[in-house]
């Protein structure tokens, strides 16, 4: 699945140029403008990245930053500073508060997009990689193919994105409606069951008679790929 990127920003102009251009770049875009609660939001659903705005309505992005970096599910998420404050003293500051990027306003788009690319690639490496692996198991996001021993795997479109978005990080534990929003969207209603559809379609398209089955199943949670496929099947 594509890297998401969260941009905090209350100026729409600048919420909606980010949104487009991150878009154009393949990033999947959630956009919050500050008078929500931003560090809730975050830890329900942590993005890959966020782009946090100085100045914001309810709680300065200062204060938003610092209150990711004392909670243990978001303390590693890559955060880059947006402000219009360009002074030594106030940049010093935002990476003292635990920002790992600093970017002034007015910004180029090239530029910031570089720097979040390259924060991803030490971060998420699995989230901008063309190819992702894990044992005999491969999905290459640019030919849109899987194999598994060799084997070519036909799956369909939404299979392709579940598995994609599972072997991105494996270990972790998907609830049903966290992968409703991420592969099928938020703008679109399907019940949580269609989940559990899909998801055993997947199992039987990339697993043989006697194949470990690298899709865990948590129950009363959801899904997760198992973390200790790669290891057994290496």
């Amino acid at each position: 699945m594509p890297a998401t990127v969260l941009i905090v920003e209350d100026e729409e102009p600048i919420q909606e140029l980010l949104a487009y251009n991150f878009k154009a770049e393949g990033f999947n875009v959630r956009t919050l403008d500050g008078s929500e609660d931003v560090v809730r939001e975050v830890s329900v659903d942590t993005p890959d990245i966020i782009l946090l705005d100085w100045m914001l309505p309810n709680m300065s992005g200062i204060e938003i930053c610092r209150s990711l970096r004392a909670r243990p599910d978001t303390r590693e998420v890559p955060i880059i500073m947006l402000t219009a404050r360009g002074e030594e003293t106030e940049r010093v500051r935002g990476l003292a508060t635990g920002a790992d990027d600093y970017v002034v306003k007015p910004f180029s788009v090239p530029e910031l997009m570089a720097r979040v690319k390259s924060l991803l690639r030490r971060s998420s490496p699995d989230a901008v990689a063309d190819v992702l692996k894990a044992g005999e198991l491969m999905l290459d996001r640019r030919t849109r193919r899987v194999q598994r021993s060799g084997r070519d795997i036909e799956l369909s479109p939404t299979e392709f994105r579940l598995l994609e978005h599972m072997m991105q990080t494996p270990g972790r534990v998907f609830t049903r409606a966290q992968l409703l929003d991420a592969v099928w969207g938020r703008d679109v209603y399907v019940d949580e069951r269609t989940v559990d559809v899909h998801v055993g379609r997947l199992r039987k398209s990339i697993n043989r008679a006697r194949e470990a089955n690298p899709i865990r199943t948590v129950r009363g949670v959801g899904y997760s790929f198992d973390e200790r496929f790669g290891a057994v099947n290496a």
